[in-house]
């Protein structure tokens, strides 16, 4: 990507938010990166409801980071509104997750993630994690224009 990407970070758990940052940091990424630790919070962002209806200080996002497992709104729901808005539904979304189950995968791919990866234990693993992330969804692929 020849621009500095947006990512929206979407994990209720503030250790793996703290893993994942720490993670872009020391692959030096420059993108910006939104966080959000719940459901509701993160579709308040993406549908730019409330404090986030100004779209130059919260942009859509070019790529999502979404966790399964969250009280509330949970990620299969914020992926089920996100791929059934016209105005969302080309934005990649990663479920980045704990979760090894069948019946996860499964269900984020019918619901329509763009990939499913499981949150390494070791940093040193989370590193690579998102040095691939960054080498493939931020700069090889070539995705569909937004929002058309």
């Amino acid at each position: 990507m020849l621009r500095e990407a947006n990512v929206l970070l979407i994990d209720d758990n503030r250790m793996d938010v703290e893993l994942t940052l720490d993670a872009f940091q020391q692959v030096r990424l420059s993108n910006k990166v939104h966080v959000q630790m719940d459901g509701d919070s993160a579709l308040s962002f993406l549908f730019g409801r409330g404090e986030f209806a100004d779209r130059t200080r919260f942009p859509l996002p070019d790529l999502i980071l979404l966790d399964l497992k969250m009280p509330g709104t949970d990620g299969f729901e914020v992926l089920r509104q996100v791929k059934a808005a016209p105005v969302l539904k080309r934005i990649p979304v990663i479920v980045l997750t704990s979760s090894r189950e069948d019946g996860d995968r499964i269900m984020s791919y019918d619901i329509g993630a763009n990939s499913y990866l499981v949150k390494p234990v070791k940093f040193a693993d989370f590193v690579n994690v998102v040095q691939t992330i960054d080498d493939y969804w931020l700069t090889l692929n070539l995705g569909p224009p937004l929002g058309e």
